[in-house]
């Protein structure tokens, strides 16, 4: 894998969530959230990404969206459930992916708001002040952003990736 073809990261926010009587980390996904993760998994497969890593939050909601999700894809990517992505600022979640090892050319992030739309805005060039001044769409539960960027992992950072495409199952 040569770091000058171009990556791709996925950015998926985990499917709508239930509210029961469970420390938030627990909480799984509404009947909504489980038939929208399988239609997202099918969005994904739609891409012809072929995810190579999926990381993913340690959240029973997160591993439930990408235990549906997965089912959808025709190659099911090396998972790694990452406590750190649980709650992690968008800051956190770059300190991450830089982790990622090189010969991984397509990843996948399962995660949370506000840091998976917060890291979406920040990678595509987008300042915070911008996204709190609507410039970009909310990232509702089970949407989706594919970015872009050239380089290895470790160089990914603010402004070094393109947006390619958003899916939201709300729209």
């Amino acid at each position: 894998m040569s770091v000058a073809e171009p990556r791709r990261i996925v950015l998926f926010r985990h499917a709508k969530a239930d509210w029961p009587e469970v420390p938030d980390h627990e909480r799984p996904l509404a009947e909504r959230g489980r038939k929208d993760a399988a239609v997202a998994g099918r969005k994904l497969a739609d891409t012809g990404i072929p995810f190579d890593l999926a990381l993913c939050s340690t959240a029973t909601r997160t591993r439930e969206t990408w235990k549906l999700a997965v089912q959808e894809l025709p190659h099911r990517p090396k998972t790694v459930y990452e406590e750190r992505l649980y709650e992690a600022s968008p800051g956190e979640l770059i300190a991450v992916l830089n982790e990622t090892p090189d010969d991984a050319q397509n990843a996948l992030l399962i995660g949370h708001n506000p840091g998976v739309q917060g890291l979406a805005d920040i990678l595509a060039g987008r300042s915070e002040a911008d996204a709190k001044d609507g410039a970009t769409r909310e990232f509702h539960p089970a949407a989706f952003a594919v970015l872009s960027f050239t380089g290895s992992w470790k160089s990914l950072e603010p402004g070094a990736a393109t947006l390619l495409d958003y899916w939201d199952p709300s729209e």
